[in-house]
């Protein structure tokens, strides 16, 4: 920036015809502008590019008389020695205030240099370049240090800065490579550090406000300043000791160079995007010390393959590991009680998470575009949340309830139910086996699953929550298991792919708009030999009763026409035949017929049998008879 406004000066400088000195007067070699009583020191000719105007040793006076006026020298101007790299020292009196723009910019002979406590600023790049410069000494009386004001000083070893410095200005000590350690007074200004060679310490709070590639945090160093280390590309390793309790946010951001890091066991926390594209980082460990990893914390470290959380850790922030594809296995503590939104998204290379009994607050999506995953485990008490997209089986263990999944998810045996919201919106879901295992499907379950094109229900589910399978316009066709009593409101609403549907023989009710919507229905099966109980007319779309041909057992078509609503189809037909030993109406002689026949005689329960079929000995009654006679039905193929 400086280089630019050089640049830019001297550019107008030839453009522009000279017309005056920039000095007024000059006395004793130093020459100086005016301003009513007070003089300011300034450079020879027309422009500070007239090179080595002052050299060797250089004293200015406290004041300087001219044409019988007696002027306070009060100020050291803009540019007045920049590169005079034959200056040796300076002696600046305690009449001067202010140092100005580039005053002693590329003044590489010098070695030290006194200011008065009479200076309350140093402008910026005053000392900029000057290579030679091995020490120097701030007094109390200065407020404000500008922008590059000591920049390139690459021989400066030792810097004080006093407690009446507020200010300090971008770059004010970038390159200056011997620096180790400067050391501020607390309420100066926190600045940008890129490409400093130096650690800034708030002295107050202890706090290491600044830092580059060669800082060592020392011991006195309480806390990792916001920032500290912002896009210091050139950092590789860095230990903060023991004595460090917090990490401030974006205290690494963006250090891409950064392959190590020990972070001492009195840290407890780790603040919003702390190492945020450190992704040079392999591996860490976060000590036993820390209880909060912030927002983002570590997003978009990429190289990263393996973590170890300490046990005091509480929370997970948002997006705390998001992007962390190389990332492929993490233990979460006993200790952590919420993981919150997107906390491991998009963390492709994790294989396996195992979520402790303690926690209790899971956030929006904490493990989406985890492709990975294939299952989790998490304990009773896990709130039921937003999966869209997911691409891991979320288990609560307690219930066996499958509260989240996606396209990729193989539902386990171990699984009894598949929860509220469970698929809800995923897109990326074209097929899902429900197991034996599971007894009912929630609300909203695959809600909106638009590209599900097939699905199997396990013989073992009694109920189809509200709005299950709502949206699921791929849906071709549906068998819903005998297994089934009760289909709920919205079930199967605005599937409309659904060409056929197979209801179970055990459904006893139909929600209200269970098939609302489903247009292209062609065939609708009923097993039920008691017509279920439709919720009302809108349980079927009227184009389905009107082109849709419901098949029912044969010997219970006039129950099908006569009852509300299934009277409103244009189009009854029976199926099967009603033969001997078809104890149940479905057309056929099974296993299943001896089981009902069986369940009558033990239980009574005569419900959904047609008696005459059953009656097989005619004696009047259902006995033992009757089964001997149908498994010798089945076992001889006797009609």
């Amino acid at each position: 920036m400086k280089h630019l406004y050089k640049f830019s000066l001297l550019l107008l400088a030839l453009l522009l015809p000279v017309t005056a000195l920039a000095h007024d007067f000059e006395v004793d070699g130093i020459y100086y502008n005016i301003n009513g009583t007070e003089a300011t020191v300034t450079y020879r000719g027309t422009n500070s590019w007239n090179h080595n105007t002052y050299s060797g040793d250089v004293t200015i006076p406290t004041t300087v008389t001219y044409g019988g006026i007696t002027y306070s020298v009060t100020s050291i101007g803009d540019d007045a020695f920049e590169s005079c790299r034959g200056l040796t020292s300076i002696i600046i009196p305690n009449s001067v205030t202010t140092i100005g723009r580039s005053a002693f910019a590329v003044c590489s002979g010098l070695t030290s240099i006194d200011i008065p406590n009479s200076v309350t600023a140093i402008g910026d790049w005053a000392f900029g370049s000057c290579r030679g410069l091995t020490s120097i000494i701030i007094p109390n009386s200065v407020t404000s240090i500008g922008s590059g004001a000591f920049s390139g000083c690459s021989g400066l070893t030792n810097i004080t800065i006093p407690c009446s410095v507020t200010s300090i200005s971008i770059w004010a000590f970038s390159e200056c490579s011997g620096l180790t350690c400067i050391k501020v007074a607390s309420g100066n200004q926190t600045y940008d550090s890129r490409n400093n060679c130096n650690a800034i310490i708030e002295t107050a709070t202890n706090t290491l406000v600044a830092g580059c590639k060669n800082t060592v945090i020392p011991n006195s160093v309480t806390a990792i300043g916001s920032s500290a280390f912002s896009s210091c590309s050139g950092l590789t390793s860095i230990t903060i000791p023991n004595s460090v309790t917090a990490i401030g946010n974006q205290a690494f951001y963006n250090c891409s160079g950064l392959t190590s890091i020990t972070i001492g066991n009195s840290v407890t926390s780790i603040g919003y995007a702390a190492f945020y594209g450190c992704s040079g980082l392999t591996s860490i460990d976060i000590p036993n010390s820390v209880i909060s990893i912030g927002e983002s914390a570590f997003c978009y470290c990429c190289g990263l393959t393996s973590v170890t959380i300490g046990n005091s850790v509480t929370s997970i922030g948002d997006f705390a590991f998001s992007n962390c594809t190389g990332l492929t296995s993490i233990t979460i503590p006993n200790s952590v009680t919420s993981i919150d939104n997107y906390a491991f998204q998009g963390c492709s290379g994790l294989t396996s998470v195992t979520i402790p009994n303690s926690v209790t607050s899971m956030g929006y999506n904490p493990f989406s575009e985890c492709s990975g995953l294939t299952s989790i485990v998490v304990a009773s008490g896990n709130p039921k949340y937003d999966s869209r997209c997911n691409c891991n089986a979320i288990i609560e263990t307690a219930t066996n309830t499958l509260i989240t999944g996606c396209m990729n998810t193989i539902i386990l045996n171990s699984v009894t139910s598949i929860g509220d919201g469970a698929f809800f919106g995923c897109s990326g879901l074209t097929n899902i086996d429900i197991p034996n295992s599971v007894t009912s499907i929630g609300y909203h379950a695959f809600y909106n699953c638009s590209s599900l094109t097939s699905i199997s229900i396990g013989n073992s589910a009694t109920s189809i929550g509200s709005n299950a399978f709502c949206g699921c316009s791929g849906l071709t066709s549906v068998t819903i298991p005998n297994s089934v009593t009760y289909i709920e409101d919205h079930a199967f609403y605005g599937c409309s792919g659904l060409t056929s549907i197979t209801i179970g023989s055990s459904v006893t009710s139909i929600g209200d708009s269970a098939f609302d919507d489903c247009y292209s229905l062609e065939t609708v099966k009923c097993l039920g030999t008691v017509p279920p109980v439709m919720a009302s007319t809108d349980c079927f779309t009227d184009a389905a009763y009107n082109r849709a041909t419901l098949l029912v057992p044969r010997q219970f078509v006039d129950a099908y026409q006569v009852v509300d609503y299934w009277y409103k189809f244009a189009h009854i037909d029976g199926w099967g035949s009603v033969g001997r030993g078809d104890i149940d109406g479905d057309g056929a002689v099974s296993i299943r017929d001896v089981t009902t026949l069986i369940d009558a005689i033990l239980n009574g329960n005569n419900e959904g049998i047609y008696v005459e079929s059953a009656d097989l000995n005619s004696n009047g009654r259902l006995d033992i008879g009757d089964v001997t006679t149908i498994i010798d039905m089945l076992l001889n193929d006797i009609e």
